[in-house]
């Protein structure tokens, strides 16, 4: 496995696999857990040469304690990267990805205007800042991302679309742990009691198929949620119904499309995410 630190060092080793390898790549901001090495491995399968990313991006936090508290861990990384066979890992310094501030504003509608876009405002502007920049530098076949962040998937197609990248973005499915809670970089922050609680998320979400069955309302469960979070101690910050193409909110269950129910929420100060296609 190789690292580079530079735009040169990759382009360096990469340009050779360019004209006649396809490149699969997986950008991360590092923390890695077996979510991430899923990517890397489907990169594999379906790629000659693969490319992961470990870069902390500062402009996709609106909250500069979070940027603080996210957690690091390079070496740990690494080790994980070369027992996945990654081929090529690129982790650049802040100044190599941003020799000066970047003032594009993307515009994606109304798709980064709900859920997280609403909850936190210009982070996905500087998701598309940063997934521009390192589509443009690694230059890949194909990318990876995980569906845990799914209106970041969304997002990620319409960038694409928009400044007419050739790249494939292969959505992967939400890996989870033993008691169903997705797996994030964020659960590592959780203390003992905290991560205890986190396994209410996936239990109330798995259970919204039974109550839709029952008969249950979206508002009805929005209430039973509500009622459960506040016994617990959590934090909802939103739980929402979708069409899961468009993330138009809507109110209630339909069987015209798609939907999608997503949901964000506090354990002690760290803020989890989930969501389940219907």
């Amino acid at each position: 496995m190789k690292i580079a630190r530079t735009i040169i060092e990759l382009n360096t080793l990469l340009n050779q696999y360019r004209i006649s390898s396809t490149i699969g790549f997986v950008p991360t901001m590092g923390a890695l857990h077996q979510g991430h090495l899923s990517l890397i491995n489907e990169s594999k399968m379906q790629c000659n040469f693969t490319v992961c990313s470990i870069f902390v991006n500062p402009t996709q936090f609106n909250d500069k304690k979070d940027l603080e508290r996210y957690p690091r861990t390079e070496d740990e990384d690494l080790k994980l990267l070369k027992e996945a066979n990654c081929d090529l890992v690129f982790l650049p310094s802040v100044l190599e990805m941003y020799p000066e501030p970047d003032k594009r504003v993307f515009d994606f509608g109304t798709l980064d205007k709900v859920l997280d876009g609403e909850a936190r405002p210009g982070h996905f502007n500087g998701v598309a800042q940063i997934v521009s920049k390192l589509f443009d530098i690694v230059k890949p076949t194909k990318a990876f991302f995980g569906l845990k962040d799914y209106q970041q998937v969304l997002i990620i197609k319409a960038l694409v679309k928009q400044l007419n990248f050739n790249i494939e973005i292969i959505a992967c499915p939400i890996l989870r742990e033993k008691d169903g809670l997705a797996m994030s970089s964020r659960n590592a922050l959780l203390n003992v009691s905290e991560r205890k609680l986190a396994a209410l998320i996936p239990q109330l979400m798995s259970s919204i198929p039974s109550l839709i069955t029952a008969g249950y309302s979206f508002n009805r469960i929005l209430l039973h949620f509500e009622t459960k979070f506040l016994a617990n101690g959590y934090n909802l910050d939103y739980l929402k119904l979708a069409n899961a193409q468009t993330l138009q909110i809507e109110n209630d269950f339909t069987d015209n499309h798609q939907q999608i129910v997503l949901i964000a929420c506090f354990v002690g100060k760290i803020r989890l995410i989930d969501n389940l296609l219907l």
